[in-house]
């Protein structure tokens, strides 16, 4: 059904519904949009709009009303029209009265905000996950670490399990304060100029999960900060899954040895049959390119847009759910290989047996004895260059 046809003399041209309409993947906001319209049913009964048979009529068959799903059929412009056809089929012209005082601005801000704070915990969830893989994972085994891809001094693999739990323990807090800063309610916002209801929004607010309502009805239908911050924070997630899959690839390859990668989590060769391929971990490396674009494609939308709304604010949304359905992917697979990662303990301990990788100690033990730091920096990096680093370090036990 068409929600706005009144003005117009001509019906939508097929090409403007091909540009225009959004329920091909706005549908994914179903869930939140029968939650917010439950809430506006119950508001808007409560300051006279509605009786309570009316609001009980229109409630029971919101939650009636099927999901779709990417076969479901007919003119829907949005999931917006596609919730209230479905109300029409079930409670007749009842369900023209639910969009008093309530416009699909601060409807779809809503929906997005509730879809928003799902996709948050979802994130922390997975990402607690991996971290737990790490934590089971690390222990004192002795490797090389590595600056500028060149070995520098013995680590554990242990650290190495560490920095990574760092980086998920920031990716967590960014979306734990991407979910604080966005738990606000955009409902009764209207257009842009609030609504003329009397409606208590402190209360819708609370009913739908929120913390707060918003404060400014122009920012609330056309903010998407919290859209930003949650593809930021999942980007960055991307990026830190990138770094260990760089990470785990090397260690796993053929030159280094370190790992063997699980049989589960790995593919094979079609022409060469020896080959134990890492594409999980190159499939995650390859994710954190697009997450990059899906970021900078959605902060160059946001960069211009006057206020309030504009429709360049539809394109905010696919973004976001292809992101969380990577993260939904990618996050566990990860886990699951480093669950079954198998070290190679004897090869790890004995690429850490170098001379080099101790270089810096044989210069702090010259340091000790008194010879300024960039000295004995001098003579180690000359008995290196010179291959009589055996006979200093002999002379410095």
């Amino acid at each position: 059904m068409t929600m706005w046809g009144g003005r117009f003399r001509d019906t939508p041209s097929r090409l403007l519904r091909a540009l225009n309409d959004s329920f091909a993947f706005d549908r994914e906001l179903f869930a939140e949009d029968v939650e917010g319209s439950i809430a506006w049913a119950r508001a808007i009964g409560a300051a006279g709009v509605l009786t309570g048979e009316e609001v009980e009529a229109i409630v029971n068959a919101l939650v009636k009303i099927e999901a779709p799903t990417s076969s479901t059929t007919g003119d829907f412009e949005d999931v917006h029209s596609y919730v209230e056809t479905k109300l029409y089929e079930r409670v007749g012209s009842l369900a023209g009265k639910l969009h008093t005082g309530r416009s699909r601005n601060d409807q779809v801000a809503t929906d997005l905000k509730l879809w928003l704070k799902k996709a948050c915990l979802d994130g922390i969830d997975r990402v607690e996950v991996l971290v737990a893989s790490l934590n089971a994972k690390a222990e004192p085994a002795k490797m090389p670490g590595y600056t500028h891809s060149k070995q520098a001094e013995p680590i554990t693999f242990a650290l190495w399990c560490g920095a990574y739990v760092e980086m998920l323990t920031r990716d967590v807090s960014r979306l734990k304060d991407a979910f604080e800063r966005g738990d606000e309610c955009p409902l009764g916002s209207g257009a842009l100029a609030g609504t003329p209801l009397s409606v208590d929004r402190e209360k819708i607010a609370r009913s739908l999960g929120f913390a707060r309502p918003t404060r400014n009805s122009l920012d609330a239908v056309s903010d998407r900060d919290f859209a930003a911050e949650y593809l930021f924070a999942a980007t960055m997630l991307m990026i830190h899954l990138s770094r260990l899959a760089e990470d785990l690839i090397f260690y796993t390859s053929d030159e280094a040895g370190y790992a063997e990668l699980p049989d589960s989590m790995a593919t094979g060769s079609s022409r060469m049959p020896q080959k134990k391929n890492p594409d999980v971990l190159e499939l995650a490396r390859g994710h954190a390119g697009r997450a990059i674009g899906e970021l900078t494609g959605l902060l160059s939308v946001l960069k211009g847009l006057p206020l309030a709304y504009d429709k360049d604010l539809q394109l905010d949304k696919e973004p976001l759910f292809r992101i969380r359905t990577v993260i939904a992917h990618v996050v566990p697979a990860v886990a699951a290989v480093v669950d079954g990662l198998q070290l190679n303990r004897e090869r790890m301990a004995k690429a850490a047996t170098s001379d080099l990788l101790v270089a810096t100690s044989y210069a702090d033990k010259l340091a000790a004895t008194g010879i300024p730091f960039r000295e004995a920096h001098e003579i180690v990096g000359k008995a290196i260059a010179n291959g009589t680093l055996d006979e200093l370090a002999a002379s410095l036990k």
